[in-house]
Formats: C-alpha cells, sequence, structure tokens
C-alpha cells in the first residue's frame, strides 16, 4: 500500500472517535494491553511524561517536549487530534514520523488490527509507541486522547503525571459533573509517581488529593506554588496556566535528576512552535485585517479565546465559526460576541454540524451572520469583507481550524 492507501484504510475501515463520535469508543483497555503484548511491550521501553486535562494539554505537551529538546534529550511527542497530516501525531524532536514507518507498521500489523476490531485510536497509540521504542527515545511526552482511565495511552507508567485542568466537556462519555471527569482524568495517576496538577478547583481538589493517597504519590498543584512569570512563543493570555504546569512539572523531573536548568526552560518555553511544530494556539495567519485561529472548542476553551479577543483593538469583527454535532451550543452561547458578523460553516467531517442548523440556533441570540458552502468560503468571505483594522478570528472547532490553516 501507498501512504495514502495506508492511511485511507486507516480513517475508513476503523472507528474514530474524532470522525464519528461515541461509537469509536472503548469500554476498557483490554484491546490496546492485547496490542502492547504483541508488539513486545513498547511502552516500556521508554521513559515518559503523561499529560491529561479538559484543555491546554497540547499546549502543555508540547512546551514540555520543547524544553526537553533545549535540554538535550531525544524527545519523542505524541498528541492529538492533527491539523493537517496524520503524522503531526507522532513526532521526534518536532520531525514527523516518516511515511515508510506509517506503511510498514500498518502493513505488519493489519491482520491482528482487523482480527481484534482494534479502534483507530488504539491502533495509532501502538505505532507512537513501537516508533518511540525503536527510535530509542530519552523520553516521550504522551498526550491523552480522551479521559484518562480508559484511554488508551494509559498503559504507560511515567515519570511524572500531569493534569491541566477540569472542565465539562465530552459529559455524555466521562460524567456530567466536574468530580466525575475529574475522576476520570485522574485515572492517570500511578503508585508512587508524582502528579501535578494545573488547576486548584474546589469541585475537584480533594478527588485528586484521595486519588493520590491511593497511590502514594506525591501531589503538587500548580498554582498553589509561587513562580516568576516566563514567556514563550505561544501568545495567548491562557498560555500563563499552562506555563505554570509545565514550570512545575519540570521541577519533578529536576528532583528525578533530569539536566534541565533555567536556560533550557526560557529557551524551550520561547521556542515552542520551532521545535515541535505546534500550530493553531491564537495562531496569526493572517495581518490587515490581523486573523486569529484557535482550536478552542469547550465551554472553558472558548471563555479563554473570547477573554483574548477583548484585549484586542479593532473597528469591526468578523468570525468564521463552525462546530460539530455532538456540541452542547446551549454551553457556549452566552461567550459569543453579538457586536460580531458571522460566517457559518461545517467543517468537512462525518460529525460536522450543518451551517444552516448553526446559524437557526444562533439566531435568537442576536448571533448574526451568512451560511457559507465550505470553512474556506467562509474565511474568503471574512477576509474579502473585512477592513484593515477590522478583525478575523475563525474557530469553535479543531477541524474547522485545520481547514484554514
Amino acid at each position: 500500500m501507498t501512504y495514502q492507501d495506508t492511511l485511507d484504510w486507516m480513517f475508513t475501515q476503523l472507528p474514530m472517535y474524532q470522525k464519528q463520535g461515541s461509537s469509536a469508543l472503548k469500554k476498557d483497555l483490554s484491546n490496546t494491553l492485547k496490542l502492547a503484548e504483541h508488539l513486545n511491550f513498547p511502552e516500556r521501553k521508554f521513559k515518559s511524561i503523561h499529560v491529561a486535562g479538559t484543555n491546554g494539554k497540547g499546549s502543555t505537551s508540547h512546551m514540555l517536549a520543547s524544553i526537553l529538546h533545549e535540554a538535550g534529550y531525544n524527545v519523542g511527542l505524541y498528541t492529538s487530534p492533527h491539523l493537517k497530516d496524520f503524522r503531526e501525531r507522532i513526532k521526534i524532536n518536532g520531525t514527523v514520523i516518516g511515511k515508510q514507518f506509517v506503511i510498514g507498521f500498518i502493513k505488519r500489523n493489519k491482520a491482528f488490527f482487523e482480527a481484534n476490531s482494534l479502534s483507530f485510536f488504539e491502533m495509532t497509540v501502538g505505532m507512537a509507541f513501537d516508533y518511540f521504542a525503536k527510535e530509542q527515545v530519552d523520553i516521550a511526552v504522551i498526550e491523552v486522547g480522551l479521559g484518562g482511565r480508559l484511554d488508551s495511552t494509559n498503559i504507560i507508567t511515567p515519570e511524572v503525571s500531569v493534569i491541566t485542568n477540569i472542565g465539562l466537556d465530552h459529559t455524555q462519555f466521562l460524567g456530567t459533573t466536574l468530580e466525575a471527569i475529574a475522576f476520570e482524568k485522574g485515572g492517570i495517576i500511578k503508585p508512587n509517581v508524582p502528579v501535578v496538577i494545573g488547576e486548584t478547583q474546589i469541585e475537584t481538589e480533594q478527588v485528586f488529593i484521595d486519588l493520590a493517597l491511593k497511590h502514594n504519590c506525591k501531589i503538587t498543584f500548580a498554582d498553589q506554588v509561587s513562580k516568576p512569570p516566563y514567556e514563550s512563543d505561544l501568545t495567548g493570555n491562557y498560555q500563563s496556566k499552562n506555563i505554570q504546569t509545565v514550570l512545575q512539572s519540570v521541577r519533578e523531573l529536576q528532583l528525578l535528576g533530569y539536566d534541565i536548568s533555567e536556560i533550557h526552560i526560557k529557551t524551550g518555553l520561547l521556542h515552542v512552535v520551532k521545535n515541535t511544530g505546534l500550530m493553531g494556539r491564537w495562531q496569526v495567519i493572517n495581518e490587515q485585517p490581523k486573523a486569529v485561529c484557535d482550536t478552542g472548542h469547550n465551554r472553558d476553551g472558548l471563555k479563554y479565546v473570547m477573554e483574548q479577543l477583548k484585549n484586542e483593538s479593532f473597528d469591526a469583527l468578523h468570525i468564521v465559526f463552525g462546530v460539530v454535532n455532538d456540541k452542547d451550543l446551549n454551553s457556549i452561547v452566552d461567550l459569543l460576541p453579538v457586536n460580531a458578523t458571522y460566517y457559518f460553516c461545517k467543517p468537512d467531517i462525518p460529525r460536522g454540524l450543518d451551517a444552516e442548523k448553526l446559524k437557526e440556533f444562533l439566531k435568537p441570540y442576536g448571533l448574526l451572520g451568512d451560511v457559507y458552502n465550505s470553512v474556506n468560503e467562509a474565511y474568503k468571505n471574512a477576509l474579502d469583507k473585512a477592513k484593515p483594522n477590522d478583525f478575523v478570528f475563525v474557530g469553535g472547532s479543531t477541524f474547522v481550524v485545520a481547514e484554514i490553516i
């Protein structure tokens, strides 16, 4: 199979949560454990950091990888979803996995995948772990896909477990309260492994403390530890919380003997994009008019983004907006600015919400605009209609951002 043939098989033959929804989710780790055994337990052959959370886990993972890279380590990075190319999910020192490895891995294991009905996510995690083991990375930063306790990545025993924050997202799978979601994400906490919690929240603090006590591990709430401010090339104001989480995680690594200096931290934070290729976090994609895209899509993520918007200076605001069809629009509608022109669009995936339906839902709230046939058409029209001193924002879904980057 060619690389494209391989991708076509992966995307169309196996369920994938990001595109399909709940039909792709598994209720336990049995398939992942079977795959690990089949691959000769690659996850045991490299050290790792495990990162979970509702918002910020992607930025946090990339910051950690950048700092470790600056410190001279050979660093694997596993994240999801990708924006443009599947291979963005699996990187070493910022370089994506080779096409030939992807082709070879699927070819060698295709019969096993089919016999055991593995999901897209399960086999992708297996591919990442196999790649990191074969390339002998010093350490890999592993981002949780969904939740934590039952996530396919949760077969590793990391050096440090990191949980950025807890918000109401994926409630149909993780629970309808912050406490329930915290318990699911806290499932990455392992015996005797230090855990860093990014944000102290009244509803979730005791959940994490209890899990840490149960597993006899040190727990630190990053926002309770005073640290000097650091700058990063990830410019959203919301990144300050992620930076605090990263700094505490690095502190835990230093205590374990990792040689990470102050200059490594500063340089790593300033060169996240260069070192890791991260895209879609308050990313400027046009000047005059200034256009920014951001992948924040749940209530907490969009809240940070909309607060950032308030700091911008512009004459008029244009918003290119699209969501997936299982998005709880009621949970975010109050965050969307009324004093904006909307360009409604449907992300080009099966889960994309019809743009006409999106428009009709938001209309009673005074959120007005036109419907466009594609994300790119909506974005082009926004740029055409915006004046040089206006501002264009693109978001609502990771998949909307993916189509214009």
